[in-house]
């Protein structure tokens, strides 16, 4: 049990860590970095994007690797234990949804594919779009990260009751994390 909560540890300091780095990373480009070579000639400066952007690429790419890897790690041990209800996967369903977009606009940014040059001749603006919507996956991540978790149930819950022949399974008016009343048995 101890090197499984270790990894559990391990992926989700690697997943918290990679998302800092890369919104981190990509609000000083939008805000400091890039602002600040604008003042250089247009060589210098064409000069000191493909040297920045060479090496924000390999960040990029192995960040979203990291990321991938590490999430999909965390939502199977977070589902597996049935630690949750609906709601969070509605809003776990739309974390990656938005994590993809995110996903595709730093790759578009980052890489060389002549596919996505429009959106690289607007950087600052699909920069800007990015970061917002990395902000609502971390919103959404730091949301689902404290709702209460589905309670425990005991040993009595778990086992159906029988009355002359019949089995009575427990049940639940409310989702759990709507009132800590037990739950109403029929």
């Amino acid at each position: 049990m101890g090197d499984v909560m270790t990894i559990d540890v391990i992926s989700r300091w690697l997943h918290v860590g990679t998302a800092v780095v890369l919104l981190g990373g990509s609000v000083f480009m939008r805000f400091v970095l890039m602002p600040a070579a604008e003042t250089l000639p247009e060589a210098e400066h064409a000069a000191l994007r493909e040297r920045v952007m060479g090496r924000w690429r390999k960040f990029v790419f192995g960040g979203i690797a990291l990321l991938l890897v590490s999430g999909f790690y965390n939502y199977i041990r977070k589902i597996v234990g049935h630690q949750v209800d609906g709601p969070y996967h509605m809003w776990m369903g739309i974390k990656i949804l938005l994590a993809l977009g995110v996903f595709f606009l730093a790759s578009a940014l980052a890489g060389r594919s002549a596919a996505f040059e429009n959106l690289r001749r607007d950087r600052k603006r699909w920069l800007l779009v990015t970061i917002l919507l990395a902000f609502l996956v971390v919103a959404i991540g730091g949301y689902l990260r404290m709702t209460p978790r589905k309670p425990a149930t005991d040993a009595q819950d778990a086992k159906p009751q029988t009355t002359a022949g019949r089995h009575i399974m427990p049940l639940r008016l409310k989702a759990p994390w709507h009132s800590a009343a037990p739950p109403v048995r029929a």
